[in-house]
């Protein structure tokens, strides 16, 4: 089936009303759990004679001590009937608290201009009939059902009936379904058939979730299935706090990591006067970022109000790194005698830095070509490769980390000696030896050794053996010439023994500590043959007597283990001045225009991040209960599917790209478990740590739910995530770029994101076993659907939309994170969401055939709760925000249209190429 972009933004305000008993009146009253309302009807009379009327059914809360009513919901229009089964209905989620006093009040209209061709103007209805009820009149109601008169505009002529009714949706058999239509078919006037579904939240949603998920958008549907039975499908739409939760974290990492690098570049001491004009240059560059990014955090943390941001600021400065449109939507499914089931996806705008635009293309074309100009251009400057680049971070990172942990392994090692405990002594000597070989073999490289030669040639009165020339304008300071070099310097007349010297302070120290405990431990089992022979009181009276003896064990090590942290104190000062002027040469080399690209990688990475923060944490608590999942999470990881609608024309490319470089940069982040200080919402909040090269998002877990996880997870193990990205344009864009454009970077992307999912797999498939894995009514084998995507990606088609299908498969299938991301994460992404649940509920719950377009219709309804009688406000702002909150038309595109589209866009060309031959002759 052939993906279309059609309409559908999501509803995001003023439609969540409780249902809930006051305190007062628990006595009377049992608990109003959520509330789920579809509205079957007969008999309709049309506003016009002979004319069959086109039914809506809308819902308005009325609050009885504020008096006014709230316009709650709607079901969708079925046309030219007058005996519509609406398939649509309206649920009241428990998040905002009402009393039983509360009325509901049902209005019937006849909606006359259905086909419109503006869509943001409101419909022109008839009025019907309404009815209204109060939430103690159905509590009190003999088996969970009122009986109500529909009433004409005047209250007086009774049009009709309505009968309203409760079901629990969590706990529905056969015959709660079956007696909807019944009561109806029973009718002999007009009648509106309404059903109250009691809905109980899954067993993943609790109070732990609502740190993160706010403001639920839900809506009801009652779909038949092949054996003529009912089934409930509820779609939750909420909107995610660390949409800016976890840029704000990111921001302030990044102001930190450029300020630590501020620093460490005036420690490289005194230059020569061209490397210490460069390194002013790049400190004053790193500081307007900072300066930059200041500005923005402080604009974010102004920001009160919706927990995302709209498609209609993505070019805002101060959001540039927010996520655009980032929801969560789940869809549950209850049959009858079956468990419910749940399928989640998360949509967001693709990641990308639409305030900087795409004229010069995305992330990885100006990457590509940055990389190329800094090799071509001749920079007063050493180049360094990427990967030399990424080296000097990492071993920025692990002095960083391992100095710290050795200083600390090495008091340790002084405290069992003063404890004369021999085996703690050679505990804490065997991790100390471990974690110094570490150390020396991250530093012994190369790139170390030959920076720190270039960082000697850059000091003040450098000589060559050979040469004594001076810079131009510099004649007082002789210095080496400052030619283009296109590899790793080599200053043979430099004196590398320094440097040896250090590094054999370094090994004879721990081989002095190494030798003390050895003759340590060879003086101990005299120490306790002797301590067996003598009675207790004697024994304590010699340990009180000899604790000076005790004391010689410390006064022995203590000056080994303050020589050698001092020489990992020194090598580690020489290392880190190396690497820093690596780094110079690399900023220098990038000045500006690598600054700027490093900006907008952090734009998009930050979006990337918070999406996956998000799904992460939905997938987490949903398998908190699964003990395969755990299982799968701890030992594998988990896969997140990135499935993009992006074309690959016009500005479309370069979001691609920039998506392209942002879902790759995921790589660098793990997850990892913590226990929270306190239930309370704040404590529940993951924390990002971490630099550019490697982040660890820490998500804690109520203390009861951290308890249940496997040894593994409690320990802190750190989770990897594996994300990988499809994308198949399917608009009319891409329908150019199939004829006349190219596609190969979305063949590129697909190809190469199929070897990451199918090398996942297979190492999934060597450490867990298949049965921790979902089962699904579909028993194609995962190995053959891997297959078949291998055979898809590399087959030339235009739209292959089962590329997508396929992915989603396998990720749902794999227990993977599901992400739907298009331009704005609306039209496309709705209709791609929308299209895979009605997929899902035919192959998994067996959806009636003739069922699945109306079930599509039904979830690409554009109606809200407000539209048929409330008109927008003329102020932009606000147009702008109730046009970002309403879903779109529920056909954008004509069927039939599409299917000739690519024929008339030829047509639409030879035609225009003939008018500008005609005009210009």
């Amino acid at each position: 089936t052939q993906l279309r972009e059609e309409g559908r933004e999501k509803t995001l305000t003023g439609s969540h009303v409780s249902l809930t008993t006051g305190s007062q009146e628990t006595s009377c009253f049992p608990e109003v759990r959520t509330y789920d309302f579809p509205f079957p009807c007969r008999d309709l009379i049309g506003s016009g004679r002979d004319r069959k009327p086109n039914a809506l059914v809308q819902v308005a809360v009325i609050d009885p001590r504020e008096q006014y009513l709230v316009s709650h919901a709607c079901t969708e229009i079925v046309e030219g009937s007058r005996d519509p089964l609406f398939l649509t209905g309206v649920t009241f989620p428990p998040e905002y608290p009402a009393s039983p006093e509360t009325l509901v009040k049902l209005t019937v209209y006849d909606v006359r201009d259905k086909a419109r061709d503006n869509v943001s103007k409101p419909l022109s209805v008839s009025f019907l009939g309404s009815a209204t009820f109060s939430v103690s009149d159905l509590l009190r109601s003999k088996d969970d059902q009122l009986t109500l008169n529909l009433r004409s505009s005047d209250g007086v002529l009774a049009v009709g009936t309505v009968l309203v009714s409760r079901v629990n949706m969590g706990e529905m058999e056969e015959g709660d379904m079956d007696h909807i239509t019944a009561d109806v078919q029973q009718a002999q006037k007009v009648r509106t058939c309404v059903c109250v579904y009691e809905s109980r939240s899954p067993p993943d949603v609790s109070a732990s979730t609502n740190a993160f998920f706010k403001n639920p958008v839900c809506k009801v549907y009652k779909f038949q299935t092949v054996d003529s039975k009912w089934m409930l499908v509820r779609e939750q739409m909420e909107e995610c706090t660390l949409s800016f939760s976890i840029p704000r974290q990111l921001l302030h990492l990044y102001i930190q990591e450029d300020m630590r690098r501020i620093q460490e570049l005036r420690d490289l001491g005194e230059l020569s006067p061209h490397w210490d004009n460069l390194r002013k240059e790049v400190i004053g560059r790193y500081g307007q970022v900072i300066a930059a990014y200041q500005e923005t955090l402080a604009e974010l943390n102004k920001i009160t109000g919706p927990s995302f941001k709209p498609s209609c600021s993505k070019a805002q400065r101060y959001l540039e790194f927010i996520p655009i449109n980032l929801h969560t939507q789940r869809m549950r499914v209850t049959c009858p005698r079956q468990t419910d089931a749940f399928y989640d996806v998360i949509t967001v705008g693709a990641p990308a830095a639409h305030f900087q635009g795409f004229k010069g293309g995305g992330l990885q074309r100006l990457l590509s070509r940055h990389e190329a100009e800094k090799k071509s251009t001749a920079y007063q400057c050493i180049y360094y490769s990427p990967e030399h680049t990424a080296k000097a971070q990492e071993v920025l990172h692990s002095v960083g980390h391992l100095q710290p942990l050795i200083s600390g392994l090495a008091d340790q090692l002084l405290q069992a000696a003063q404890q004369h405990s021999m085996s703690g002594l050679r505990e804490a000597l065997k991790t100390l030896a471990g974690k110094t070989e570490q150390f020396v073999h991250a530093l012994k490289d190369e790139l170390v050794k030959s920076a720190l030669l270039a960082l000697h040639a850059a000091q003040p009165g450098y000589v060559t053996k050979n040469q004594n020339q001076t810079l131009p304008g510099h004649q007082d300071s002789p210095v080496a010439p400052l030619k283009r070099q296109d590899s790793i310097p080599c200053h043979k007349e430099y004196d590398e023994e320094e440097w040896d010297r250090v590094w054999a302070d370094v090994a004879k120290s721990l081989n002095c500590v190494i030798a003390m405990v050895d003759k340590l431990q060879e003086q101990e089992p005299i120490n306790n043959n002797q301590e067996q022979l003598i009675p207790k009181q004697v024994l304590a009276d010699v340990i009180t007597s000899h604790n000076p003896g005790k004391r010689d064990w410390r006064e022995q090590l203590c000056p080994l283990v303050v020589r050698l942290k001092e020489c990992v104190a020194e090598v580690v000062v020489r290392a880190r001045r190396a690497m820093t002027f690596v780094l110079l040469q690399e900023a220098a080399c990038s000045i500006p225009q690598g600054l700027f690209l490093k900006q907008r990688r952090d734009v998009v990475f930050s979006q990337a991040l918070a999406a996956l923060a998000c799904g992460f944490v939905m997938r987490l608590y949903a398998g908190m209960e699964d003990k395969g999942f755990l299982k799968q999470l701890h030992q594998v990881g988990l896969v997140a599917q990135f499935e993009s609608l992006l074309s690959t024309y016009s500005e479309e490319i370069g979001m691609l790209e920039d998506m392209e470089v942002g879902i790759s940069d995921l790589h660098r982040v793990a997850f990892k478990i913590t226990q929270a200080k306190t239930d309370n919402p704040c404590d529940l909040q993951p924390v990002v740590i971490g630099r550019r090269d490697h982040y660890t998002v820490e998500v804690p877990l109520p203390r009861l739910a951290f308890q249940t996880l496997p040894h593994e997870i409690k320990e802190g193990k750190a989770l990897q995530v594996y994300p990988v990205l499809f994308n198949v344009g399917i608009n009319e864009q891409q329908t150019i770029a199939d004829r006349f454009g190219d596609i190969s970077l979305q063949e590129r992307i697909n190809q190469r994101n199929f070897e990451i999912l199918d090398s996942y797999y297979k190492s999934l498939s060597d450490k867990v076993p298949s049965e921790c894995l979902p089962c699904f009514q579909t028993q194609t084998d995962l190995k053959d659907l891997l297959g078949t995507l291998g055979q898809n990606v590399v087959t030339k088609k235009r739209k292959n939309v089962e590329i997508l299908w396929l992915a989603g498969t396998i990720c749902r299938r794999l227990n993977g994170i599901r992400f739907t991301s298009c331009k704005s994460a609306k039209d496309r992404t709705s209709m791609s969401v929308t299209l895979e649940q009605c997929a899902l509920l035919r192959d998994e719950h067996q959806l009636n055939k003739d069922y699945f377009i109306r079930a599509l219709d039904c979830m690409r309804s554009r109606l809200t709760q407000g539209e048929v009688v409330c008109q927008w406000d003329s102020d932009p702002e606000a147009a702008c925000s109730v046009a970002e909150n309403k879903p779109a038309s529920r056909h954008f595109y004509p069927i039939a249209l599409l299917l000739v589209s690519s024929h008339l866009l030829v047509v639409w060309l030879i035609l225009s190429l003939v008018f500008l031959l005609a005009k210009y002759q």
